[in-house]
């Protein structure tokens, strides 16, 4: 499977690692590498294992979700992290979507709907339910993105206008005839430009200041 998402999966119950890893067993195109039982077990494994995609539970003794999220920011670990949690309380997950987590879905999620979400956040697409980007472009008023909109190029804001209709880098690229790689850097430059610290907080930008694809 040189080719399949490789997937980690982070929870402190083994029932659940061992239910998630039956099911996504069975996905042609993903791949489970490893598991952790914790937060500093995850951070560790996913330095060794350099999954795609980390499936990550919030509450956890010792490092949680959220400050696991934080330390792989630190480390500049590229892997997406999708969280896997059984709380909906929004002052549960929007900590590990400012933490750097790319959504969220719920312990009880349909088997294919969690393999969907998979693909998705590994593709590069932000997955928010409305209610929690609501709290989230509350919460992100007054800490976030300080940068002027126009300080953006014209290209800029379209790629913005893009990644806040969820589009990943590559189909921004196929949207506006560019390379992947000149899209990562525009990316970059949006987030410098706006003093926004990743894909999440520059969507939730783009619809606070009314700047669509």
């Amino acid at each position: 499977m040189a080719d399949a998402i490789k997937v980690l999966l982070v929870d402190d119950h083994q029932v659940v690692r061992r239910g998630l890893r039956t099911f996504l067993e069975v996905q042609d195109d993903i791949e489970v590498v490893g598991e952790a039982a914790d937060g500093a077990e995850g951070v560790d494994r996913a330095e060794e294992l350099k999954p795609d995609v980390i499936l990550m539970d919030v509450k956890m003794p010792g490092m949680d979700g959220v400050d696991a999220l934080r330390r792989l920011r630190e480390l500049a670990n590229p892997a997406r992290v999708l969280v896997v949690t059984s709380f909906t309380e929004q002052r549960t997950v929007v900590p590990a979507l400012r933490a750097g987590a790319a959504g969220y879905v719920y312990k009880d999620v349909d088997p294919d709907a969690l393999a969907g979400a998979i693909r998705s956040v590994h593709a590069g697409h932000i997955l928010l339910q409305p209610e929690v980007a609501g709290a989230l472009l509350a919460q992100e008023e007054s800490n976030a993105g300080t940068g002027r909109a126009g300080s953006l190029t014209e290209r800029e804001r379209e790629v913005l206008g893009l990644i806040a209709d969820g589009r990943s880098n590559r189909e921004i690229a196929r949207a506006l005839v560019l390379s992947e790689k000149t899209v990562k850097t525009h990316v970059s430059n949006i987030l410098m430009k706006l003093d926004l610290a990743d894909r999440t907080q520059a969507a939730l930008w783009a619809v606070r200041h009314g700047v669509t694809g």
